[in-house]
């Protein structure tokens, strides 16, 4: 069974910098890959951002593109969210999901969540 522990949401100001971390435990990925997703508050759960464990491929959602980066370690057992310049509107829990085959915006295809951590960003 694969646990993820989603850590580094709090409150900011708007254009500050925030660093989100997913560590997963409990099964070791050879491909697949993570992904973060947000619920602002009276939303949907939406996609932020993937990567692939299969050669480091990345997504993100449009409105994050040039601010928000993806990465993980070499271990494959931990994703980051690097969140620059963010906005009120970045407001919401943000989720990371695993998954030992997908990588990408579907989050139904991913059988792993954290608990999420909450991001409050401040006009």
């Amino acid at each position: 069974q694969v646990q993820l522990v989603e850590s580094g949401g709090g409150l900011v100001q708007a254009g500050d910098s925030l660093r989100l971390s997913c560590a997963a435990s409990g099964r070791t990925f050879s491909s697949g890959g993570m992904g973060w997703f947000r619920q602002p508050p009276g939303k949907e759960r939406e996609f932020v951002a993937a990567i692939s464990w299969n050669g480091g491929s990345t997504d993100y959602e449009d409105s994050v593109k040039g601010r928000f980066t993806i990465s993980g370690d070499n271990a494959k057992t931990t994703a980051y969210l690097q969140m620059n310049s963010l906005k009120p509107e970045d407001t919401a829990v943000y989720y990371c999901a695993a998954d030992l085959d997908y990588y990408g915006s579907y989050a139904p295809l991913y059988d792993y969540w954290g608990q999420g951590t909450q991001v409050t960003v401040s006009s």
